[in-house]
This record gives structure tokens, sequence and C-alpha cells, in this order.
């Protein structure tokens, strides 16, 4: 169990195969803010979810382990991914990604409830920069620092052909991951923007703006700007 940024390191640079990585990273405990955090959302429920059991951990990510596209988000929601073990599952954000990637192919179902649902990434996967649900939604670079160590590993066992970053704290959060893999980075590093591009490593990078409500219910965006993003994501990566 990762109680200190050091351990984090060890642990997951020495994980031998994706399983034991997602495993271990699943009781990290490192950040005693985040931890504080998740536990308390889980006992302390949201009424409409009083019933229920808490996941209340780290999230791993999910989907095929072997995949050609990579979607990065920022970090578990406190009453989604915090609630129901999987990132992108049970909240709003969800309801709006996953409907578009069914509609390009790249989901089973138009839906993500909880795990056991059904769905599966038709060639994804994906995962958080920060594992842990953080207050108001806002890591602290500290956190998103401690949590670099699951990214790192996690992209040295898949490296897929394109990865879709789902907001500019994912964007951010990945060229030290880069580099602590050994992968040269541009210089100046590209910034974020939805549609953005850059080749990182033999991969292309692409940025997306988040599926959060502030996104989807003001029209900053929308899902004919989803669908296009991710048939050319979907292109790109030769699904």
């Amino acid at each position: 169990m990762a109680r200190t940024p050091a351990e984090v390191v060890e642990l997951a640079s020495s994980a031998g195969t994706l399983g034991e990585l997602c495993a271990r990273q699943s009781v990290c405990r490192a950040c005693d803010r985040l931890v504080a955090w998740r536990e308390k959302v889980a006992v302390e429920r949201r009424k409409a979810f009083e019933d229920e059991q808490y996941w209340g951990r780290p999230i791993p990510g999910w989907g095929d382990p072997d995949p050609k596209l990579l979607i990065v988000g920022l970090a578990p929601a406190a009453n989604g991914g915090n609630r129901t073990g999987r990132i992108f599952t049970g909240d709003p954000s969800a309801d709006w990604l996953f409907a578009s990637l069914h509609r390009v192919g790249l989901a089973a179902r138009p839906d993500s409830v909880r795990a056991g649902d059904g769905q599966r990434l038709l060639g994804a996967r994906m995962l958080p920069a920060v594992r842990c649900a953080p207050p108001d939604n806002k890591p602290t670079p500290a956190e998103r620092d401690a949590c670099r160590p699951w990214l790192s590993r996690e992209l040295s066992f898949v490296r897929p052909r394109v990865i879709v970053v789902l907001g500019a704290f994912g964007w951010q959060a990945l060229w030290p991951a880069f580099t602590a893999l050994g992968v040269e980075v541009p210089r100046p590093r590209p910034k974020f923007g939805h549609g953005a591009e850059a080749t990182v490593g033999g991969m292309l990078l692409m940025g997306c703006f988040h599926p959060s409500p502030h996104n989807t219910y003001t029209g900053r965006v929308t899902a004919a700007m989803y669908d296009e993003l991710f048939t050319r994501a979907k292109a790109a990566a030769g699904l």
C-alpha cells in the first residue's frame, strides 16, 4: 500500500503487468487530502445514492488492455467514479461522453452507469490523470505529481496510437509523464485546445474540451463537436 510519493514511484515502476499496476494503485493512500475526501464522500453519501456502497478508493484505468486509442480524463467525480469504481461512470459527464463514443463506434452502449453494466470500450481505454476524486474537482499540482508514476507506468504498458485528452489538466499532466518514460516532447509544449494536435513519441495527441456540465450545458462543446473529434481519432487510430 503506497503511503508516500516515494512509495508510489517504487510500486508503480516495479509492477510487472497492467493488472498488477491496477491492483496496486487501487489501494494508494499517498495524498492525505484526497484520501480524506474520497472516504468522506463514500460515507456521507449523496441522498440519491444513500443505499449504494461507494467504491471510495483510487480509480484504475479500464477498457482494452492493448488499445489503439486512449482517453485521458482529469480525475474521478466524487459521486461518479468514486461511487462506481470506474472512471466516467454514473454522472452527467459520463452520459455525454459515452453517448458520443457509442455513436462513433468506440463503446458498446450509449451510457456508462455502473461496473458490470455491460459497457465495453472497443479498441479503446480510458484513465484519469489523478486517480482519486478531489474536492471541487480540482487536484493540486502536488497531487498531480504524486500520481504521475501510475500514469507513466500505465502509458508504458499500453502505448496507443492516439491519445484524446479531455481537458487542459490532463494535457499538462501528460508532458512530464512522457518525459519520465524517456519520450521526447515538443519544445515549446503545444497548447491545449479543442481539436489541438501534437505528435509525441509516434503517438497522436488530440485535445478535447472536457464533457463536464460546465461545458455541455453552456454550449461550449456540442454533440457534433464531440462526434467529429472522436471520428477523426478513431480513423487515426486505425479502428
